[in-house]
């Protein structure tokens, strides 16, 4: 009995995804009214109602099963999106109904004609910054001492952090430490204390009732700080009352254990702070400097200093661009990634380096090809960034076409560089017969890797 209910689900699947093939926008929706839970089905290869629709360009197939709520960011076992099919088989009416962002979705749909747009580890903005508060004194005194501001705890550039026993789990156990005013105000008394402020919680709604404190009537979130002090980390722990408490030893490992909003606001505080450890001597004339507009400013204290005078870079929080680049082979079926000594055995990644002074993306892209790898590089195109948070970095990852394919390494930057065949970077991927091991899922090498696998494939 078992077995015969199967076949006849199996077949009303079968039945369901051949009408949005076909167009057959009738016998759809009697299918749908009758068994709702059709919408996101998926038959062969990971293909659902919806893709099936994209690839033939059955428009009002696709509308209508939108307006049922169908899941319009499955992927299929290529990891292609409807979207990505409709686009590349030249159903552009299709793809730009699937790519409007009116359904209030946080995921981000593709913004070029050619490449996906994508929230990347680090990327989730959970506070509004609130910019033009940082030079209202008055208001930034008043946030420090109210109830409800978080204070989040670093040493030595370090969060204060829970996790549970197991470390291996990234991205699950870990979570950051949240301090009230009690707690930290004998830290904020300290000379050598560094505050910054981070901004306030965003609204998931406009009649959020979570603040204390109102502005012209209108009650406003909770506001949050960070702080990094000198202070010894041993008894810094003892002020958390949650169990397991560290803080992380290993930035570039344990920074990646943060679900996704932990990790946003990690990414911004630690960045600032890191330039705070850096700069607390101006780089023009040497003298101490003081901190400004809510930890976003450092200014010299001696008044005859030429920093003092215009707008100078070295007074506000530095970001150093990062070009990172998947570079394809001229068949289109092959990637080039490298290795550094350090990475663990077996790890290839996207080659990456500093975009120089005066320099565009595109031309940082292929300068550090060439001189990592020997190959010289023609079409750059970009996909997404990262901030990078060690110390505050911002990754541009790109792709790029080659122009030749001989491989001639630069030992001083990486000691291997290899063209991977697209069907082995899949079996890597998916971890059957692996030939190399991939970037963690957080790094954005990861996803530009993902991305190549998906390109033109099982459409």
């Amino acid at each position: 009995m078992t077995s015969l209910q199967l076949s006849a689900k199996e077949e009303i699947v079968a039945t369901f995804l051949d009408a949005a093939a076909r167009g057959d926008l009738t016998q759809l929706s009697t299918l749908l009214s009758n068994v709702p839970s059709l919408i996101n089905q998926s038959g062969y290869s990971g293909w659902t109602a919806l893709m099936l629709a994209a690839r033939n360009g059955h428009y009002h197939v696709v509308e209508a099963l939108l307006s049922h709520g169908c899941d319009k960011f499955s992927v299929n076992s290529s990891s292609q999106t409807a979207y990505d099919i409709a686009k590349f088989w030249g159903h552009r009416h299709v793809s730009n109904l699937l790519g409007r962002m009116d359904d209030g979705c946080q995921r981000v749909l593709p913004g070029s004609e050619d490449l996906d747009q994508q929230e990347n580890y680090f990327s989730r903005e959970t506070l509004d910054r609130l910019s033009a508060k940082r030079t209202d004194k008055v208001w930034l005194e008043d946030k420090q001492s109210d109830p409800d501001t978080v204070y989040l705890l670093f040493s030595s550039l370090s969060p204060m952090v829970s996790s549970s026993q197991d470390n291996d789990n990234a991205g699950v156990d870990t979570k950051l430490c949240r301090f009230r005013y009690e707690a930290v105000k004998d830290l904020l008394q300290k000379p050598a204390t560094v505050l910054v402020f981070l901004g306030v919680e965003k609204r998931k709604k406009p009649s959020s009732s979570s603040s204390s404190q109102t502005e012209g009537g209108v009650q406003e979130p909770p506001a949050w700080f960070a702080i990094n002090t000198d202070e010894d980390a041993a008894e810094l722990l003892k002020r958390c009352r949650e169990k397991n408490c560290l803080f992380p030893k290993t930035p570039n490992r344990d920074l990646l254990k943060f679900n996704e909003e932990d990790a946003g606001v990690v990414a911004q505080a630690r960045s600032v702070l890191a330039w705070h450890s850096r700069y607390s001597f101006c780089p023009t004339c040497g003298s101490s400097t003081k901190l400004e507009e809510g930890g976003h400013k450092r200014s010299c204290l001696n008044a005859d200093c030429r920093s003092l005078k215009g707008v100078h870079n070295t007074c506000y929080p530095r970001v150093d661009p990062v070009v990172i680049m998947l570079v394809i082979h001229p068949d289109g079926n092959q990637c080039l990634l490298g290795r550094k000594k350090i990475f663990p055995a077996r790890m290839f990644s996207c080659l990456a380096g500093f975009v120089e002074p005066g320099e565009t993306m595109e031309e940082a892209v292929r300068r550090e090809v060439e001189e990592e790898s020997g190959v010289k590089v023609g079409p750059v195109r970009y996909v997404s960034c990262q901030p990078w948070p060690m110390p505050s970095n911002l990754m541009i990852g790109c792709l790029a076409v080659a122009m030749s394919t001989d491989i001639k390494v630069d030992e001083n930057e990486i000691e291997e560089a290899r063209w991977f065949p697209r069907q082995q970077v899949i079996d890597s991927f998916r971890g059957t017969n692996p030939a190399f091991t991939f970037p963690p899922r957080q790094t954005i090498a990861h996803q530009l890797i993902r991305h190549w696998i998906g390109m033109n494939s099982n459409l």
